[in-house]
């Protein structure tokens, strides 16, 4: 059994996942890295194993979407790594289809992923928390769960609506040794947003992820990623009128 902390994440073969498995390992945690496409994971793993050869790297093809395999493979991690410190609810996808143009099922796989599979992935991270007694939830969000954001409809709805599960969350853990921490990323250069025309305060998926295992190892309630300029925009985002929305933020879909 290893001493070292332990971290399961969901979508870890790209994006914001890729680019925070190496920057856990460098801080100290062991992994169990899980996503969709099991050949992708092995080539994360050999690339953690190469540059930390002390951490332990699992991977599991997993596919959130499959409820109860998320359970499973959440408890299954556990006993083989003797618990679980953090569990990162990062797996999802993007969709800039236009509401009302035929593409309701890339919208219904959105939230099927982003809500649905990101709620399958807490519940069972609280399961395990409550029988351990201790450990953090992350839960990737975006600051476009601050607004609709026209073009990204099915998105937005679907950051805000895990952003809210999170919260409450928060709410009935209080009090517990069991800490949620909701993360709200701006544009990441990640491939989910690199189609954008427009993309601002653009950072890249390096130093993303290095802010984002700042803010966990902080422990923080809630944080947008950069902490600023988004923090102020995220709040001008709920009062900018709608006329202004429609012309700067169409097709707009910040996150990794």
């Amino acid at each position: 059994m290893s001493n070292s902390k332990t971290a399961f994440l969901t979508g870890a073969s790209s994006g914001i996942g890729l680019a925070l498995a190496p920057e856990l390992a460098a801080r100290g945690y062991d992994l169990v890295l899980a996503a969709r496409r099991s050949d992708s994971l092995e080539q994360v793993k050999r690339g953690i194993a190469e540059r930390y050869r002390q951490r332990r790297v699992d991977v599991r093809a997993l596919d959130v979407t499959r409820y109860d395999d998320v359970q499973s493979a959440i408890a299954a991690s556990a006993a083989e790594h003797g618990g679980l410190d953090l569990v990162i609810a990062n797996a999802g996808i993007g969709s800039t289809n236009p509401v009302g143009h035929g593409n309701f099922a890339a919208d219904r796989a959105v939230i099927e992923t982003n809500v649905l599979g990101a709620m399958a992935t807490i519940d069972a991270a609280v399961a395990l928390f409550r029988q351990q007694n201790r450990g953090q939830i992350v839960v990737i969000s975006s600051v476009a769960a601050f607004r609709g954001l026209p073009g990204a409809a099915s998105y937005s709805a679907s950051k805000a609506a895990i952003a809210v599960y999170a919260d409450a969350v928060r709410g009935e853990l209080h009090g517990t040794p069991i800490r949620v921490t909701t993360l709200f990323p701006g544009y990441i250069d990640t491939p989910i947003n690199q189609d954008m025309k427009s993309r601002p305060f653009l950072v890249s998926a390096d130093k993303g992820a290095r802010i984002i295992a700042d803010l966990i190892q902080r422990g923080v309630q809630t944080s947008t990623v950069p902490v600023y300029p988004w923090n102020i925009v995220g709040s001008l985002l709920r009062v900018l009128p709608t006329g202004l929305l429609a012309k700067s933020a169409k097709g707009a879909m910040p996150g990794g």
